[in-house]
């Protein structure tokens, strides 16, 4: 449906906060430039890396708003405007295409359970709703106790405005399948960081990243090297990332990440309730991560 390229490299923004658990707009600001000048072509407000439970709507639309005026031109937003509930997904999704941001991701309804044709209903009328705004589905079952099937994509993917995935079900097996009964232009993006180079192979198109908060550069000199054909050079710089892919989730994201961050000198706050933050030792085994991989020193 969409001529908007999202680019290889996607990442799912942390939400910095103050001390007190405030989000801080001007950290946000500076994070997503950091961004776009690693690597990022699109960034993804208000995932849930971007701890989008705790956030209201009103914190996310402000979101959307001072972000887009931050990085217009220099990449695309897609905004995370899922919910279980369709009526309050679409309100939301309406809100950020009258934002005119670039997309929105979607995540299948978590703790309903809802069977394949609830879950092809909610995704419809949600993009039915806003058919100017592209829609990247997720699925993420470990998360939200549902799983979309390969055939439920196929068949969302007739819809003009459902471009691509978001693949974090971690079996290559479900990806393989859905690039076998999708169109060649939609696209599938790995949710894992680790999965990334293996998606590839098997027709992924590239990755909704955490890591790239730190590794961009790297992430797009590893996809960039696959798609030319330069194998070998991909697996050097996967195989080189790997620990820090693994270590990023030690305990639930985006913890290690705000410590990763912070230890990179770029502090984005605590994480929101009923999350905590991670203890010396978390820290020190990050740490030694970071300087493994030569990005600390």
């Amino acid at each position: 449906m969409s001529e908007i390229d999202f680019g290889r490299l996607l990442t799912a923004m942390i939400t910095p906060f103050d001390l007190e658990g405030n989000v801080d707009y001007g950290k946000a600001e500076q994070l997503a430039l950091h961004l776009v000048e690693t690597g990022t072509d699109t960034i993804v407000v208000c995932g849930t890396t971007g701890e989008s439970p705790t956030l209201s709507w009103d914190e996310e639309y402000k979101l959307f708003s001072v972000l887009q005026q931050t990085i217009a031109g220099k990449a695309k937003i897609m905004a995370g405007t899922g919910s279980n509930s369709t009526s309050e997904a679409i309100s939301a999704t309406q809100k950020a295409a009258h934002l005119g941001l670039d997309g929105t991701l979607q995540v299948t309804p978590y703790y309903n359970k809802p069977p394949q044709e609830g879950l092809y209903q909610h995704f419809r009328a949600i993009a039915e709703a806003a058919p100017e705004l592209p829609m990247l589905l997720y699925n993420v079952p470990s998360r939200t106790g549902c799983k979309l099937e390969p055939e439920t994509v196929a068949k969302l993917a007739e819809i003009p405005s459902i471009i691509g995935i978001k693949e974090a079900t971690g079996d290559l097996d479900q990806a393989s399948q859905i690039r076998a009964l999708t169109p060649a232009d939609f696209a599938i993006y790995s949710g894992d960081d680790s999965l990334t180079l293996p998606l590839m192979a098997v027709g992924a198109k590239g990755v909704v990243s955490v890591a790239s908060h730190l590794v961009g550069k790297q992430l797009q000199a590893m996809m960039e090297s696959f798609a030319v054909g330069k194998v070998n050079e991909a697996l050097q710089i996967h195989l080189q990332l790997f620990p820090l892919f693994k270590a990023l989730f030690l305990t639930s994201n985006p913890i290690p990440l705000k410590i990763a961050l912070r230890l990179m000198g770029l502090d984005t706050g605590v994480v929101r309730s009923p999350l905590v933050m991670g203890n010396a030792d978390l820290e020190a085994k990050l740490k030694s991560v970071l300087k493994e991989i030569g990005i600390l020193t």
